[in-house]
């Protein structure tokens, strides 16, 4: 979102926050950073790289021409040309192609024009990213809503169809690729609203479909990883923390009294956060994740943050 609270359900999602219970996942030590991991040259695909984090990933990634790199969009010209204006055009291991994750038969295009590319190297990394985002439900609780039967229904299916249909389609299509592949990872871009402890106990009731969607799709990852563990294909869900990657918005009185006790309700539950950081910081931060992460150190199935725990901010 434009303020803060956008940025807490941004494109690409999330809020995050600081959990105190005792983390039961492998965790990174803090000097664990991408300065002394040993990056593998790969291919990565991730989708919804128009803008934010999924920019970001295209952005650093594609720094090591031995990358290759394949972004999923929806508008495959206007990311051309902003991949062309902001990255420079002598990124010739960025491969844009057309995807649209509402549509099974774009999804299986996007597939086949993906492993033209990457022959037989495959998928080291499948990032799922791209999600449909709405401010339908964003600043106050479903009830609130009663009175909009059809346009709730109408949001509600379009984050099925799309955050969670369209990432399933996404691993079906995409996976055999990644069997292929050498590092075999496949991760979910979640977000802390999935966390059902951390809902409960500062009862945040805003962006209910959306952190709906997300914590179902956390569950399809579990499953998938349940199915794929034993051929060594890593899946788990990762928050990529708060991050400021939404475009500034007019609000309501009511929108932003509301953004206000989210504010105030995120400064009861972290004290220490200083505010949103940046789509590098965060990404920075989820590439560190993303190298330490394995089968053997549990992670297959986990709902992580971008500190590789169960710290939201």
């Amino acid at each position: 979102m434009a303020t803060i609270y956008k940025i807490l359900v941004n494109e690409s999602h999330h809020i995050q926050f600081h959990h105190s219970s005792v983390v039961t996942k492998s965790q990174l030590s803090k000097d664990q950073t991408l300065s002394n991991i040993s990056v593998k040259m790969s291919v990565y695909v991730v989708t919804g790289v128009s803008r934010g984090i999924g920019f970001e990933f295209m952005k650093q990634l594609s720094e090591d021409p031995n990358n290759l790199f394949v972004g999923l969009v929806r508008n495959k010209e206007e990311t051309e040309k902003k991949v062309a204006a902001e990255l420079g055009g002598n990124r010739t291991n960025i491969h844009i192609i057309s995807a649209d994750l509402a549509s099974h038969a774009s999804l299986k295009q996007a597939a086949i024009e993906t492993e033209r590319v990457v022959g037989d190297r495959g998928i080291d990394y499948l990032v799922a990213n791209g999600a449909y985002l709405t401010e339908f439900d964003a600043y106050g609780p479903l009830s609130s809503l009663s009175d909009k039967v059809e346009e709730l229904e109408k949001v509600a299916l379009q984050v099925t169809q799309t955050n969670i249909i369209g990432t399933v389609h996404l691993f079906n299509l995409f996976v055999p690729l990644v069997l292929k592949g050498k590092t075999k990872k496949v991760i979910h871009i979640s977000s802390g609203m999935a966390d059902i402890e951390l809902i409960d106990k500062f009862e945040l009731v805003f962006s209910t479909l959306y952190s709906a969607g997300k914590a179902a799709t956390n569950v399809v990852v579990a499953k998938y990883s349940a199915q794929y563990k034993k051929d060594g294909v890593l899946f788990f869900s990762l928050s990529p923390g708060v991050v400021n990657t939404a475009v500034p918005k007019q609000r309501t009185p009511e929108e932003t009294k509301a953004l206000m006790e989210l504010i105030s309700k995120v400064a009861a539950y972290a004290p220490e956060w200083k505010g949103p950081i940046t789509p590098e910081e965060s990404v920075t931060k989820m590439r560190t994740v993303l190298e330490q992460a394995s089968i053997e150190g549990n992670y297959g199935g986990s709902f992580i943050s971008h500190h590789g725990n169960k710290q939201w901010v």
